[in-house]
């Protein structure tokens, strides 16, 4: 966790072109370490502000939600967190520094399910522990190498609210490989986690839309802009 809070102050520096002193930082990390997943998802959409060491507020961005492609991207694998138990996590997608994205992956011929029971024991066991950086968590991944499903970090843990992704002819996207390229390329899941993802307020939980509502929205944006059809 350490080398992840290191590594989440240059990000959030260059991301902002700012320097942080660790005074500063430490304001950052008290803001950041509030209220539960839904909160936070709030938070990573709103601006920051902090006292600068000469005494001025100063604001500072988490993500950069209208030009989704200028965030900064990372991947890292093996990351250790100690909650109630010691965890080690699959593979990790960090933007501008904070977890994003949790990808738990099994070998072939194991049940899908298994890594999300795995995913709902690291929730229990350690995502909260000590800064609850991985409450920031936004999206889930789960693959056996041959099926490959998403879904947004909320508390009803439902196997039903796990999607497969497609392509706009609807054709299925299964494979670990063909879905890191389509899915989890940079951009687009930057785009998902910045305007696809719904913040319902009534049920104080976060939806990630399906492929085909995607497609649909993305359909009518084309047309507004591109067209006098009107939508």
């Amino acid at each position: 966790e350490e080398e992840l809070l290191e590594n989440l102050k240059k990000q959030l520096e260059k991301h902002n072109k700012i320097t942080l002193s660790e005074k500063e930082f430490a304001q950052i990390l008290n803001h950041l370490n509030k209220g539960n997943i839904f909160d936070r998802a709030k938070i990573l959409r709103s601006k920051l502000d902090y006292q600068k060491d000469n005494g001025d507020i100063a604001y500072l961005e988490l993500i950069q939600l209208e030009h989704w492609c200028q965030n900064q991207f990372q991947v890292t694998h093996q990351v250790k967190m100690e909650g109630s138990y010691k965890n080690r996590y699959d593979v990790t997608l960090l933007i501008n520094g904070l977890p994003l994205v949790q990808i738990e992956l099994k070998r072939r011929g194991l049940r899908l399910k298994e890594a999300f029971n795995q995913i709902i024991r690291y929730q229990k066991h350690s995502f909260w522990a000590s800064n609850g950086l991985f409450q920031y968590v936004q999206l889930f991944v789960i693959s056996n190498g041959v099926n490959t499903k998403y879904y947004a970090n909320n508390y009803a843990r439902d196997y039903k609210q796990t999607f497969t992704w497609a392509d706009p002819d609807n054709k299925k996207i299964n494979q670990i490989s063909d879905f890191a390229e389509a899915f989890l390329e940079k951009c687009h899941l930057s785009k998902m986690i910045c305007k696809y993802i719904v913040l319902a307020e009534k049920d104080k939980t976060l939806m990630v839309l399906r492929p085909y509502q995607y497609y649909a929205v993305e359909a009518i944006i084309d047309k507004v802009k591109n067209s006098n059809h009107n939508g």
